[in-house]
């Protein structure tokens, strides 16, 4: 989108202006931001020569208006042949912030200006200049386009330091009208590519009362919108500004609308340092328990819990700008994803154990029947013994094992222990 270079064009004298008064000059006007860009937006509707100076003969609200008061009805479009008004709009953004994903709103600065020829009105022969400065206040007397910002929430009206509005009659009975709004927006957002989406917000102006019979809004041909290629966003990139018509039909009937078009791109590198690397470093933390012994249990338990639960946290953490969507994001897809490894991985401890206990009870069992068979071979070599006497006369004793089966006891007892520990 075409944006204004206010430095340049204060060096170009095609766009100096007439004077406010004989002692005024014309660097000094045509160093007003808001003056160069009312220029622009005057030239589509007629050519402008050297201004004089203007004169200073007073001007009252009767000068401008019929003389035949009731002639004239400011709550109707001035109509000619029967064909609706046309009001010609410029939108200059200033500045924007606040894009708040939460309650999918974001805040603006606009110059908003509209352009529209009242035939009714009367421009005083004395006045030698090709417009004239008219005080606000008589825009309660005027008619004046019903036009407002369908999608805002709020509109703040810059009075400092002093009301940031004005208004232009000319010669040919055109009327310029400028304000400075700051607009709080609602935008419908979409956050199935979160955080890899781009949004679209949009500033939408209506009529609010007239049908496309009698009022037709029209952007301006020259320059309708301008964006300052200065704005900087935390987190967003502003990619693409584009104008566009949006014509509402009610039952009511079909009232005009234009919008302007706003594309924001998101940037990854806050969600890389912050969401994307920390979550795949717990992935590869929760994998370090297949080199941990088995028999390790709390040590292999605690890395797996641990490690779930700090993967919820962060996706926790992840959803705390956004609002309670009930579709699936792209960041869902992916914390999911890293949940099922660190999950497998505890799972995969629970089945390892399940196996080496299997084998262990087998190996106990084993164990024990031997140890059994043993001591019911020794004592039953023993009861044999004991049916004879001693020739000498002593009395029978129960035989002891020999030194290698006490090795041997030993020895299954040290690696059943092991097994067990």
């Amino acid at each position: 989108m075409e944006t204004y270079d206010y430095e340049q064009s204060n060096n170009n004298p095609s766009t100096s202006q007439p004077h406010a008064t004989a002692s005024s000059s014309s660097s000094d006007l045509v160093a007003d931001e808001t003056f160069l860009i009312r220029q622009q937006q005057i030239d589509q509707h007629h050519q402008h020569h050297q201004h004089p100076q203007q004169t200073d003969i007073p001007l009252q609200l009767s000068d401008i208006l019929p003389a035949d008061r009731r002639s004239y009805d400011k709550m109707e479009p001035p109509k000619r042949e029967g064909k609706p008004t046309t009001v010609f709009f410029h939108v200059t953004v200033m500045s924007l912030d606040s894009i708040d994903e939460s309650s999918m709103t974001f805040a603006a600065d606009i110059f908003f200006s509209q352009t529209w020829q009242d035939y009714r009105l009367r421009f005083p022969d004395n006045l030698t200049a090709d417009y004239r400065l008219l005080p606000t206040s008589w825009l309660n007397s005027m008619w004046r386009p019903d036009s407002f910002f369908k999608n805002a929430k709020k509109v703040t009206f810059q009075d400092i330091t002093i009301p940031n509005h004005y208004i232009w009659l000319y010669k040919d009975k055109s009327i310029l009208y400028m304000v400075k709004l700051t607009l709080i927006l609602s935008c419908s957002m979409n956050f199935h590519l979160y955080p890899h989406d781009t949004q679209q917000c949009a500033m939408k102006i209506e009529s609010l009362s007239h049908t496309t019979d009698d009022l037709v809004f029209n952007w301006e041909l020259k320059t309708p919108l301008v964006v300052d290629d200065r704005i900087e966003l935390p987190q967003l990139d502003l990619v693409n500004s584009a104008i566009g018509d949006c014509l509402q039909v009610y039952s009511t009937g079909n009232f005009t609308c234009l919008e302007v078009v706003l594309s924001f791109r998101r940037r990854l590198g806050y969600y890389l340092f912050h969401t994307y690397i920390p979550t795949c470093l717990i992935v590869v933390m929760s994998w370090i328990s297949f080199w941990i012994r088995p028999e390790a249990v709390p040590a292999r338990v605690t890395l797996g819990v641990t490690s779930l639960l700090t993967l919820h946290t962060q996706h926790a953490n992840s959803q705390k700008a956004l609002p309670p969507v009930s579709y699936i994001k792209a960041i869902d897809v992916f914390m999911s994803g890293c949940t099922v490894f660190v999950f497998m991985s505890l799972m995969e401890y629970a089945l390892v154990n399940i196996l080496m206990g299997d084998i262990v009870d087998g190996e106990e069992s084993a164990l024990k029947k031997g140890m059994k068979s043993m001591f019911m071979t020794t004592a039953g070599g023993g009861n044999n013994n004991s049916g004879g006497t001693n020739r000498s006369g002593g009395s029978t004793r129960m035989p002891t094992t020999t030194s290698q089966q006490r090795d041997i006891m030993e020895e299954e007892k040290g690696q059943f222990e092991g097994r067990s520990s």
